[in-house]
C-alpha cells in the first residue's frame, strides 16, 4: 500500500493504525541495511526494527479530563507483548541473526514497559542460542548513532519503533530507501514504505520509489515468491549502486519515472 496521511493535532484517526488493528497486524518489520555503492556515514549497517503495532501510545485512546487537561492512555498487554516478542525471536532464528535487544523505558514506566520487558525476558528463555539484552530507549538512540553495528534485531513497543526506525533509516540514506511489512499471526500482511506522504512533491515526478519497490519485494517473499522478490530487489539496488540514475533525495537528478524505467531495464536484462 502507499502512504496514508494523518492530520496533525486534529481530524480523523490514523488510517494506518485502523488497518493494523482491523487485520491484527501485530508486528511491524522494518529492516535497515546499507546499500552497496551508496556511501553514507556508516558502512555495512544491517539492523532490523520490530515494532509492536497495535497498542502502546498509539492505541488511540485520548480524552479531555478537564478544560486544558488532556489524558492519553498507553496500553500494554501481556498478549500483545508476548506476540511481538515471539515474532522477534522467531525472525532472528529463521534469519540467522545473533542477538535481540528489547528497547524500553521500564525505569520510568514501571508497569507498562515493565510488563513488556518481562514478556521479552520470558520468551528469550526459549531461545538459548540467541543472545538477549535489554536497553533504555535513549541509550539505544545514543549507541546507534555512535556505532549501529552494535545492534542486530531490536524489539520494542509502538512509539519507540516509530522513532528508532526513522533514526535507523537516516543511517543508510533516508526514508526513501526503507521498506516495511505489517505482519499478522494468521498470515495476513500489509507492506508499505516507512515514509509518509509528501504532498509538497505530489504530481512532480520527483518521489523516490525505492522504499515502495523494496516493500513489494518483501511482500513477494512473504507469499513464497522469493526468487522474484530477490530479482526485483537486486535490480533496484543495482541501479542505485551504479549511480547514474538516482532521484534528488539521493543526490541525483533522475525523475521517479526515469528511475523506475532504469529498474525495469535492469530486470529485463537480468
Amino acid at each position: 500500500k502507499g502512504p496514508l496521511g494523518t492530520p496533525i493535532g486534529k481530524g480523523h484517526k490514523s488510517l494506518n493504525l485502523l488497518l493494523r488493528q482491523t487485520f491484527g497486524l501485530a508486528a511491524n518489520l522494518r529492516p535497515c541495511k546499507s546499500i552497496q555503492g551508496y556511501k553514507t556515514a556508516y558502512d555495512n549497517v544491517d539492523t532490523v526494527i520490530i515494532r509492536e503495532n497495535t497498542e502502546g501510545e498509539y492505541c488511540g485512546v485520548e480524552h479531555e479530563v478537564a478544560s486544558g487537561v488532556v489524558q492519553s492512555i498507553k496500553l500494554i498487554t501481556r498478549e500483545a507483548s508476548l506476540r511481538v516478542a515471539n515474532f522477534a525471536f522467531e525472525y532472528a532464528k529463521l534469519n540467522n541473526r545473533k542477538r535481540v535487544t528489547a528497547v524500553h523505558k521500564a525505569n520510568i514506566m514501571k508497569a507498562s514497559d515493565g510488563l513488556f520487558l518481562e514478556c521479552c525476558k520470558e520468551v528469550a528463555t526459549r531461545y538459548p542460542n540467541i543472545a538477549f539484552e535489554d536497553m533504555l530507549l535513549e541509550k539505544v538512540c545514543l549507541d546507534m548513532t555512535l556505532d549501529p553495528h552494535n545492534f542486530d534485531v531490536l524489539v520494542m513497543p509502538n512509539l519507540y519503533g516509530d522513532i528508532l526506525s526513522d533514526l535507523s533509516a537516516g543511517l543508510i540514506g533516508g526514508l526513501g530507501l526503507t521498506p516495511s511489512g505489517n505482519i499478522g499471526t494468521d498470515g495476513i500482511a500489509i507492506f508499505e514504505s516507512v515514509h509518509g506522504t509528501a504532498p509538497d512533491i505530489a504530481g512532480k515526478d520527483k518521489a523516490n520509489p525505492t522504499a515502495l519497490i523494496l516493500s513489494s519485494a518483501m511482500m513477494l517473499r512473504h507469499m513464497g515468491l522469493r526468487e522474484i522478490g530477490d530479482k526485483i530487489e537486486s535490480a533496484t539496488l543495482g541501479v542505485i549502486a551504479e549511480g547514474k540514475t538516482r532521484t534528488g533525495d539521493l543526490g541525483g537528478k533522475a525523475s521517479c519515472t526515469q528511475f523506475t524505467d532504469a529498474v525495469c531495464d535492469k530486470l529485463a536484462s537480468a
